[in-house]
């Protein structure tokens, strides 16, 4: 008989035997739970098995209980992070950064209820973790928690989580005398060792990502994980057809569009040259793909002058450009992967037409007003006595 009072555990129910004494059912591992009693389907060796089947009988215990406490004052910031991390995170297209996010959140937020989320809690988060862009996104996180679990029906109330201001965008984009010479200068570039330069140039993976990356405006990312032949879970350049096929296929979409975009002619020829000299990936180092160019094209630029240019200047500067030669505004941001509200309202001042009516305005001669014709039904100024 059980110990009254006592909680989940686990009990082995004993083996079985028939009249002759053989062994009819085999040892088993049981939850019980007061009155309940549920088969683990472990045997008697299988204790680990055993006790995750508990840990995820009281992780489904606790979620049916957290769902009726409905005030916001019983329900622990971290029983809504983790419902999300089970739930949500798993499902994004990188989902360790999420977890991450949710990581610095529950070490900030432990203690804490959804009744104690406003704003001065938000606002102190933002001071602990010093980066404001970061604690906004720690926070956009946070804010689509407790939305999805309320959408769950785990919570009937708002909470709402205050953000940060937005950092203003960068304006920093390239000339195409300052996009030359960084090309050239990671082209040309031989390593150095003791002090003497060497026949190796080491930095020619990086010149070749200048290139894609300005001709096509995509992430770096983007570019670092593309092939240029098809390779499970990367993205695909079809050379025959001049497509770029940025998103992998069977991975799901993301706010950061990734979609097919064709390629320039110019781009192209240089893909295709590479290729037959046995590349096979847009970004490849000693024969292998480069997943980040940050640290050696951060290296070349400062190099050259550019301590401000980062990866993302590219797709900044492709932007740019593209708004600069009177590019159609849709075929634009189709071609960058963006909406054409985002491209109009960071980049849409670059465009020969941004404000062209107003501006004409002022080239244009005042309009003189028409003469009154005689026995319109215009009303006039009576004059005065003076014949003023």
């Amino acid at each position: 008989m059980p110990r009254k009072g006592r909680g989940p555990h686990l009990w082995l129910h004993p083996k079985r035997r028939d009249e002759a004494g053989r062994i009819t059912h085999a040892a088993i591992w049981y939850i019980k739970d007061g009155g309940f009693r549920q088969s683990t389907k472990c045997a008697q060796h299988d204790l680990a098995g055993a006790e995750r089947a508990l840990q995820q009988y009281l992780d489904r215990k606790h979620r049916a209980a957290v769902k009726y406490e409905r005030d916001p004052a019983q329900i622990p910031v971290t029983d809504v992070l983790a419902l999300y991390a089970e739930e949500v995170a798993t499902e994004h297209a990188r989902p360790k950064e999420t977890l991450q996010h949710i990581k610095r959140l529950a070490d900030f937020f432990g203690d804490k209820t959804l009744a104690d989320v406003n704003g001065d809690l938000c606002r102190t988060f933002v001071r602990e973790r010093k980066t404001t862009a970061g604690a906004r996104e720690d926070l956009t996180v946070l804010r689509a928690a407790i939305n999805f679990h309320r959408e769950e029906g785990y919570c009937d109330r708002i909470v709402s989580v205050v953000l940060p201001e937005k950092s203003l965008p960068r304006e920093r984009w390239l000339s195409r005398s300052e996009a030359a010479r960084l090309i050239w200068h990671a082209w040309r570039y031989r390593e150095v060792q003791k002090g003497h330069p060497t026949g190796r140039h080491s930095r020619r993976h990086v010149a070749r990502f200048i290139l894609v990356a300005l001709y096509t405006g995509t992430r770096a990312g983007a570019v670092c994980a593309a092939a240029l032949e098809r390779v499970a879970g990367l993205g695909y350049i079809d050379l025959d057809q001049g497509i770029f096929y940025r998103r992998p296929a069977r991975i799901a979409e993301t706010k950061k569009r990734r979609p097919p975009v064709r390629l320039p002619r110019r781009l192209l020829a240089h893909l295709r040259r590479w290729k037959r000299r046995g590349q096979r990936f847009c970004v490849e180092w000693n024969g292998r793909p480069t997943h980040d160019v940050d640290k050696a094209f951060r290296r070349n630029a400062h190099e050259c002058g550019m301590t401000d240019v980062t990866p993302h200047t590219l797709r900044h500067t492709a932007a740019t450009w593209q708004m600069q030669s009177g590019t159609d505004l849709w075929q634009a941001a189709k071609f960058l992967g963006m909406t054409v509200e985002q491209l109009e309202r960071t980049y849409g001042h670059h465009h020969p037409d941004h404000l062209e009516q107003a501006v004409d305005a002022y080239e244009r001669a005042p309009r003189t007003p028409r003469p009154e014709r005689k026995g319109s039904a215009t009303f006039s100024r009576p004059k005065s006595r003076n014949g003023t």
